[in-house]
């Protein structure tokens, strides 16, 4: 980032900004990442709906798209920077929930006896990954009678259809029954 840009920061968008460098990143856990991800969003949006308020305003005032713009440049370049940042803080946040994912997804399925295979971690001293994976076993369906086919699953809009279906006939029905 320009100094001239640190220079249009107050000391604590330069910290919340310093937050967001990838050595800082690294010492933060999900929690840690998901609350400072929260306050560059709330800042990155702060700046982005003044400048849009500011350079709106602008635009009515002169008549004119450029001159909105212009005028309100620090704000955009404010909004900018933090978009930035938010964009490195939230590829380090993905990466901490999907390790926090995997984590728990495993210690369930060790709980319930159906462990995974764990993936193999890579070491700088050249230690290969393992080749293959076991199969988990799937439960078998329960048997249905010859020439049967399992039921389709209901969703909400299938419900609603047939609902409205039903409806349909019975109304066609009363009127019918009526004459």
């Amino acid at each position: 980032m320009d100094n001239s840009i640190w220079g249009m920061l107050n000391e604590t968008e330069k910290t919340l900004l310093r937050s967001a460098e990838p050595k800082e990143l690294k010492k933060l856990d999900e929690d840690g990442l998901s609350e400072i991800h929260g306050r560059i969003r709330r800042t990155r949006n702060k700046y982005s709906k003044l400048y849009r308020r500011r350079a709106g305003a602008q635009v009515v005032d002169s008549a004119s798209r450029s001159k909105g713009h212009s005028r309100h440049e620090r704000t955009l370049i404010k909004a900018e920077a933090f978009e930035e940042a938010l964009e490195r803080h939230s590829k380090r946040l993905t990466q901490a929930a999907r390790v926090t994912a995997d984590t728990i997804r495993d210690d369930r399925l060790e709980l319930a006896g159906t462990a995974r295979p764990r993936k193999a971690t890579t070491k700088k001293s050249g230690a290969k990954k393992s080749a293959a994976k076991k199969p988990v076993a799937k439960k078998k369906a329960g048997k249905l009678a010859k020439g049967r086919t399992p039921a389709k699953l209901k969703t909400p809009v299938s419900k609603r259809s047939t609902a409205s279906n039903r409806a349909t006939k019975a109304r066609t029905q009363a009127k019918r029954d009526s004459r």
